[in-house]
């Protein structure tokens, strides 16, 4: 199957962007569940120093948590396999995501480790420093994938990132392939040896920092960008988006076409979860026919939106947000 012919527009191209439709296609996310503990403060430290925080808070996160908020809020259904501790933290995000309306059948409480957890230092220009410790999520397995099997037989696209074991990351790009689901990567935390076969999907989404880590390349400008991308796609990507932060994000697919689409301006607060926003809505709109230039402005602006709140989850823009913000901002 050709590039042109996954991501060129199908029946649902008319669709107005971030509105739900009767024929609504189900994103299925594999990942992360995490408490997000959140300090802000005037500067990120140095190795060995103690800076002082004005603001602390504690707000539902994790990368795979934070993807099918984005997908739900912005109109989509979606349906989310992970893990949770049998504890407090895991009760309060369990509850937070069915009120997002977010299928939870296969997102189950365990016994033998805690709910991850997510500390977040984070400076006043926005930019933030994270450490995750994985818990729950690192007791993802594979057969929890398999047990979970029919969930990717009414999925349109499959959305993965590694803050899961490597092996179920693998078995899910698996099971998605098997059932013709189209998946989408976000690779982070970035790992400068990722295993090839974890390249093998319809699209790879790094940032500037994971990208870097994942070829040896630093994206500076439009034509390093494109290097950078083309090299993701070598290494078996269907197609690439590369996101950039204030420069917007670069698409790129494998017949060697580039579209580069700009920033939105808006007031940055907290970048913590303006990927997860990008790649949520990424996924929503290619599952809802629209191409890959225009899956990228919709979430450039999704990721946008994201920065102009504190927080993870509780940042996620609604559909009409969105929508209101393409219009003003038209690129």
């Amino acid at each position: 199957m050709t590039a042109e012919h996954i991501f060129a527009y199908g029946a649902n191209d008319e669709k107005p962007d971030g509105l739900t439709m009767p024929d609504e296609p189900t994103i299925l996310v594999v990942g992360s569940i995490n408490m997000d503990l959140v300090v802000r403060t005037p500067r990120l430290p140095d190795a060995g120093e103690t800076v002082l925080g004005d603001h602390f808070q504690h707000s539902p996160g994790g990368k795979g948590a934070n993807q099918a908020v984005a997908v739900a809020r912005l109109g989509g259904r979606c349906r989310l396999i992970g893990r949770v501790g049998h504890d407090a933290f895991g009760e309060q995000l369990l509850e937070g995501l069915e009120a997002e309306g977010i299928d939870c059948r296969c997102l189950h409480a365990i016994e033998e480790a805690p709910t991850g957890v997510a500390m977040i230092l984070v400076n006043a220009q926005g930019e933030n420093s994270i450490v995750v410790a994985g818990g729950a999520n690192r007791r993802l397995t594979p057969d929890d994938v398999f047990s979970c099997e029919e969930a990717f037989e009414a999925a349109a696209y499959v959305l993965l990132q590694l803050e899961l074991p490597l092996p179920t990351v693998r078995a899910a790009i698996d099971v998605a392939r098997r059932h013709n689901c189209k998946v989408i990567l976000d690779p982070a935390p970035a790992l400068p040896d990722m295993p090839r076969e974890l390249y093998r999907v319809d699209v790879i989404s790094p940032n500037a920092h994971e990208a870097e880590t994942l070829t040896g390349t630093k994206a500076l400008e439009e034509r390093v960008d494109k290097q950078v991308a083309s090299d993701l796609i070598a290494r078996g990507a269907g197609a690439a988006v590369l996101k950039l932060g204030p420069r917007g994000c670069l698409a790129a697919m494998a017949d060697g076409h580039f579209y580069t689409v700009p920033t939105y301006d808006v007031p940055v607060v907290d970048s913590t979860a303006a990927g997860d926003a990008f790649t949520g809505a990424l996924g929503l709109a290619l599952a809802r026919g629209q191409n890959l230039h225009q899956a990228a402005k919709f979430a450039n602006a999704a990721g946008a939106l994201t920065c102009t709140r504190l927080g993870a989850q509780s940042a996620m823009p609604t559909a009409q947000e969105v929508a209101l913000l393409m219009k003003d901002q038209p690129i």
